[in-house]
């Protein structure tokens, strides 16, 4: 890794022009000191690499240097693959790796292309960490270890262990038969089969993990997108859901489609508003989500919740009252 690490660094250099101990730490996930054994690793090996001092220093490569690559590495091509967006491969541990695989594309353009397409990066952005209303999104903190497993295992066709926290429950050990990862708004899922069983799992769930040599039992070709649908069917219409008739404006349409597990129906009705049947997990959920649509919505069914929901309105009224005192 630390081969990798060395060839990221001169692309740094090289696409930078000079950078410090500091900026080049941010870009490698390292230390400053670890940045200085590199350069030290680098000048030793008879890579042109100076420092240069003063208020505006840092290092940087003699004029004109230029390094043959070697090819793309197994995990670099992976993220490349992957990564419609950065957050996906973050969510399967490959941050790091797409962030070399990119510096080597770039490296790779002939010399007249690189401002060409450095400018156009900058004049694409793909998933924001927030949107038009400053709504931010969580990302999950993954292990790098516990992920690297689990996706070695996915990838190698072998068996997994995994020590996983189910909700409500003490973390158990089970072994599984990894079918594929799957990352939706920044969550990773591992999907997999126990006892010939389908299942599911969270990765923040995974609290440790370890790739096991006997082979998994899967088929040899899987249409990942299909089975996610298929969980995600079954997961909808499982279990005791709410299921909540409402008229909503249509400019708060993706917000509560965005909150509820499925849509059912959807009519517009004359005046313009949208009638729709949505579900949600259970009741509080569904109380919390009509709550933040406020006057843009109202709940026609079923009516325990439109009463929480004018419960909770005079709660609030009677809190704000003006004194007639005042």
């Amino acid at each position: 890794m630390r081969a990798d690490r060395l060839v990221s660094l001169v692309l740094l250099l090289r696409r930078h022009g000079r950078l410090s101990a500091e900026a080049l730490a941010r870009e490698l996930e390292v230390s400053t000191r670890t940045v200085l054994r590199d350069i030290e690793a680098l000048s030793t090996a008879g890579v042109p690499v100076y420092a240069e001092r003063g208020r505006h220093g840092g290092f940087a490569l003699l004029p004109g240097f230029r390094t043959e690559l070697t090819g793309l590495n197994h995990e670099e091509a992976l993220a490349l693959l992957i990564a419609g967006s950065r957050r996906g491969a973050q969510a399967f541990g490959l941050g790091s790796a797409l962030a070399s695989a990119m510096l080597k594309v770039i490296d790779a353009l002939p010399e007249s292309y690189r401002d060409t397409a450095s400018d156009a990066a900058q004049r694409l952005l793909i998933d924001p960490e927030t949107d038009l209303l400053s709504r931010r999104l969580v990302a999950e903190e993954l292990s790098d270890t516990i992920v690297t497993e689990v996706r070695r295992a996915v990838l190698t066709g072998h068996k997994l262990r995994i020590h996983y926290a189910a909700v409500d429950q003490k973390p158990q050990w089970r072994t599984v038969d990894p079918i594929g990862l799957v990352t939706v708004r920044g969550q990773g899922y591992l999907l997999a089969t126990r006892s010939g069983a389908d299942r599911t799992y969270r990765l923040s769930r995974v609290l440790a993990a370890e790739e096991l040599a006997e082979p998994a039992q899967r088929p040899d070709r899987v249409d990942l997108d299909q089975a996610w649908q298929d969980r995600s069917t079954r997961f909808r219409e499982g279990g005791e859901l709410i299921s909540v008739l409402v008229r909503v404006n249509p400019a708060r349409r993706e917000e509560l489609v965005g909150t509820a597990l499925a849509v059912r129906s959807e009519v517009a009705d004359a005046d313009g508003r949208l009638r729709m049947e949505v579900t949600f997990q259970d009741r509080r959920h569904a109380e919390w989500a009509m709550w933040q649509l406020a006057t843009n919505a109202e709940v026609l069914a079923p009516p325990w919740l439109r009463t929480a929901l004018h419960d909770r309105a005079a709660a609030l009224a009677t809190c704000y009252e003006v004194s007639s005192a005042r």
